[in-house]
């Protein structure tokens, strides 16, 4: 064999070589298409689409610390500065149906106190769909009036409850008219007892909230009423708003239909004191300016409870506010009074 062939025949085996290892060769697959966010304006400011679904979804929250002096609804509390730090967390879903949107609510809760480890809580957690909620929320009691006034310290005079179970109908004509009605947790089950100690081991009925409103133009009026079927004793609320611009202001009663029991809407207060027979409430809030606002609250028992507080709410920039506080309460049935303070820092999202 000369050099000639030998040359030949190794350039023949090496392109053997190369074409066998070019057929097994892994050829990378094409990047499929990224699908961007779309934005879901239809439920509100933002929401988006999860991609690849119909289903909008909203994340928001807040962070929140605080320095807080003394307590308004402790008499006996003369502690200095304790300092409270929380966060929530806020994920709402809404997907377009026959019978209207179909949505969640939850949100969770992580408190921080002075010398305490952190507290978990899932705070509201609901299902709703044509008008229809199921799930954890605040009473209805609360809810359809509006709660109280715009201060941290609103509800030193109790004003019903809030986080619980419940299954409630909302109806809105669109013409100002509003009504509910709730069924919602009795708390009953073993080793429960009611407002004033009833065994409550053997109870099933839930309790009932039903409501009606009505607003036009500056003014809107609402009334409440809940039956706590446990101690078989409830209250009613009724509640005035006015909104002029230049302020707001709103003024509301309660009226416990036995102002010698508690019950579940006409409850223990500060002191673990209740209404009597009657509350009232009032309040009155003032926009300076765009990022300033002003903001009064009163409160009156029939037995003798009064509370004011005051505030100021400063948003220097958006989504984040600056609220200092400061309350005053009395307790004339047990010759108690006592002032407190709060400083409050809170950035939304």
């Amino acid at each position: 064999m000369n050099i000639k062939s030998l040359l030949l025949g190794s350039a023949a085996a090496l392109a053997a070589v190369s074409g066998a290892h070019a057929a097994d060769a892994i050829v990378a697959a094409e990047p499929e298409p990224l699908e961007y966010v779309r934005i879901c304006d239809a439920y509100g400011a933002g929401y988006f689409f999860i991609p690849g679904t119909e289903t909008c979804l909203k994340i928001g929250g807040k962070v929140r610390t605080e320095g807080k002096w003394y307590d308004a609804y402790d008499a006996d509390s003369h502690n200095g500065t304790l300092w409270h730090t929380r966060a929530e967390l806020q994920l709402q879903t809404a997907t377009d149906t026959e019978y209207g949107p179909l949505k969640t609510n939850t949100e969770m809760r992580w408190d921080w106190n002075d010398g305490n480890a952190t507290s978990t809580n899932l705070l509201h957690a609901s299902i709703s769909l044509g008008g229809f909620t199921v799930g954890k929320e605040d009473s209805q009691f609360n809810v359809f009036t509006g709660y109280a006034g715009d201060v941290i310290n609103d509800d030193v005079v109790y004003d019903g409850p809030y986080e619980l179970n419940q299954i409630t109908y909302n109806y809105d004509a669109g013409n100002g008219f509003t009504a509910v009605i709730s069924v919602e947790d009795s708390n009953s089950g073993k080793g429960a007892t009611g407002a004033n100690g009833e065994d409550s081991t053997n109870h099933y009925l839930p309790d009932v909230v039903a409501g009606v409103g009505y607003k036009a133009g500056a003014w809107a009026f609402k009334v409440v009423g809940g039956y706590d079927s446990i101690v078989e004793e409830g209250a009613i609320k009724a509640r005035v708003d006015a909104d002029f611009g230049v302020f707001s202001a709103f003024l509301m009663g309660g009226w416990n239909t036995d102002g010698d029991k508690l019950n579940k809407y006409a409850g223990a207060g500060s002191e673990g004191i209740g209404w009597g027979d009657w509350a009232v409430w009032g309040g009155v809030g003032v926009p300076v300016n765009e990022k300033l606002k002003w903001n009064l609250q009163l409160a009156y028992t029939d037995s003798k409870v009064f509370a004011a507080t005051t505030n100021v709410k400063w948003n220097p920039v958006k989504n984040l506010l600056i609220e200092p506080e400061v309350s005053y309460t009395n307790w004339d049935s047990i010759n108690k009074d006592q002032w407190a303070g709060i400083l409050r820092f809170e950035r939304s999202f």
